[in-house]
């Protein structure tokens, strides 16, 4: 059996955004930025602190990096 969707919070998931080249672009309404990528791929990413960023949200940013979650939680323990 696989493992279980990854649970994580803004500052792991904005490592994750960078080693996939992604950059911050602007900040958008409230506590959320936008980040871009050179190829014109852009996502929403909620900035709540140390709070876990809930898994539906975690799935469509995923889906934006175009990264399965087996792919995250390895470019997350990577170091760079």
């Amino acid at each position: 059996m696989g493992q279980k969707f990854p649970q994580t919070n803004y500052r792991a998931l904005a490592k994750v955004a960078k080693k996939l080249g992604f950059y911050f672009y602007r900040q958008a309404k409230g506590s959320h930025e936008i980040w871009r990528r050179a190829d014109g791929r852009y996502t929403t990413i909620p900035r709540h602190g140390s709070k876990l960023i809930k898994r539906k949200t975690l799935k469509g940013i995923l889906k934006d990096f175009q990264i399965t979650s087996q792919e995250f939680i390895r470019l997350r323990r990577r170091k760079r």
